[in-house]
């Protein structure tokens, strides 16, 4: 259960808590492979790239690759999965044309700017991601998030990603909060729930993408069952 009354601060995660990673991500493929003329099923594209996506940002929190390796290994191994041979010009013009549009579609998870409205009354909020700065910033502005937050840290800007224990030390000197009187709110049981239990956070799981079951702190399944605790 979560202790609210103790609670001044609210950390969010972006990508898969409030910014709807998934759908903007899909019409942005749409975008890109019908601008190049590409007859491929951006079903069938997404099925291949979204687990391997994952496992590519999982590498890249464990700085096992790097922004530009995650960028283009996660193209090069779906289209290797969906043995379709393409240039490697041609990847990196994908790549480039992905970063330039996914951040000017600005689809949010349902409920979400009703959440906010509802917090932001009694908490401040801020967003903690690991994402890449200019990326989240423009997607944080586009979306209509901006007028809500206090601070945004970005993993690229503070040098440190979730879960290490120093990006959310910094948050909270930044922010002039507590470990004691903080919430993070996250997709992530790795980056944003053990992260924040480990520094003596309360945190929220919103399991957005059916990850596995567990007991370290309460989990919800939509932002209108985080909006209810708050009541």
């Amino acid at each position: 259960m979560i202790s609210t009354n103790r609670i001044s601060d609210i950390f969010f995660d972006l990508d898969h808590t409030l910014w709807d990673f998934e759908k903007n991500s899909a019409l942005t493929f749409k975008l890109i492979f019908e601008k190049l003329n590409y007859s491929i099923q951006i079903d069938d594209f997404l099925a291949h790239y979204n687990p391997i996506n994952q496992i590519c940002w999982k590498l890249y929190r464990e700085n096992k690759i790097s922004q530009k390796e995650l960028r283009i290994q996660r193209l090069v191994q779906t289209f290797n999965s969906l043995n379709i041979n393409i240039k490697v010009k041609d990847l990196k013009y994908i790549s480039y044309m992905y970063i330039e549009n996914l951040s000017k579609f600005p689809h949010l998870f349902d409920g979400a700017i009703d959440l906010l409205k509802h917090l932001e009354r009694n908490y401040k909020l801020h967003i903690i991601t690991n994402g890449f700065d200019r990326v989240q910033k423009f997607k944080i502005k586009n979306s209509g998030l901006k007028p809500y937050f206090n601070f945004i840290f970005t993993a690229e800007k503070v040098g440190y990603k979730k879960p290490h224990p120093k990006i959310f030390e910094i948050a909270m000197k930044t922010s002039g909060s507590t470990p004691y009187k903080s919430l993070m709110i996250g997709d992530s049981f790795e980056a944003d729930i053990q992260g924040a239990l480990k520094l003596g956070m309360q945190a929220l799981h919103f399991n957005s993408h059916n990850e596995p079951e567990h007991k370290s702190c309460s989990i919800v399944y939509s932002l209108n069952d985080i909006q209810q605790i708050f009541n």
